[in-house]
């Protein structure tokens, strides 16, 4: 089954800064839900693994990624996985991502543009192509506010040292050429996607359609 995928989504954050997750495939891989990369091949090929909740159990998929195409001219990834579990299915994807910046001229935001083809055996295929793709806009959500909190920071991180205000008073009481202790940014936390959980997303999926449902009875 084939599930074919376009979306964009808005990005808190330059060009530049959103570029340095886009291109690092280790930040990269920690926006979308339960990934991670488990072995550095060369720079253009990784093994991962991706784990998906049912309930108590948990289906995990072990894989491979290469990127194809990497383009910082045009701030442009393209690159395909492949992935299988013990239960005999299997998924593959190949994808296309580019960052363009805010028609509005507003040099802090930028949008994420994503082309995605994604084919799946087994008894995942199972699902039907509507559910597919209603657990991809799912994750795919998720996966954006992640990339756009990991790319905020990197803003925050670009803000040259001298932009950052400092009082008089502690400005004084620095030595010549050292920089303020104010004007370095606080470290960050580590900023992971949360583990997707397919039950709770099928049950609330069902009550929505209840809920619509009798909403149109009513």
């Amino acid at each position: 089954m084939e599930v074919v995928l376009d979306k964009t989504y808005p990005v808190a954050a330059s060009v530049d800064a959103a570029w340095l997750i886009l291109a690092n495939m280790h930040e990269l891989a920690t926006c979308m839900p339960g990934a991670q990369i488990t072995e550095d091949i060369d720079a253009t090929h990784f093994k991962g693994a991706v784990k998906v909740k049912v309930g108590p159990a948990v289906a995990a998929f072990a894989g491979s990624i290469e990127i194809i195409t990497l383009d910082a001219a045009t701030r442009t990834l393209k690159m395909m996985g492949k992935g299988a579990d013990k239960g005999g299915s299997s998924a593959s994807m190949e994808l296309t991502a580019n960052l363009v910046e805010a028609a509005s001229g507003d040099k802090g935001t930028c949008t994420l543009v994503g082309h995605a083809e994604v084919i799946v055996n087994g008894k995942f295929a199972q699902f039907g192509g509507r559910m597919m793709t209603s657990v991809s806009d799912m994750i795919l959500l998720q996966f954006a506010d992640v990339f756009s909190q990991k790319a905020a920071v990197q803003q925050a991180a670009l803000v040259p040292v001298e932009a950052v205000p400092v009082a008089a008073e502690a400005a004084a009481s620095v030595d010549a050429g050292a920089v303020p202790a104010a004007a370095k940014p606080a470290p960050a936390a580590p900023i992971v996607a949360k583990e997707f959980n397919a039950l709770a997303f099928a049950w609330l999926m069902i009550k929505n359609f209840f809920a619509g449902l009798f909403g149109r009875k009513a």
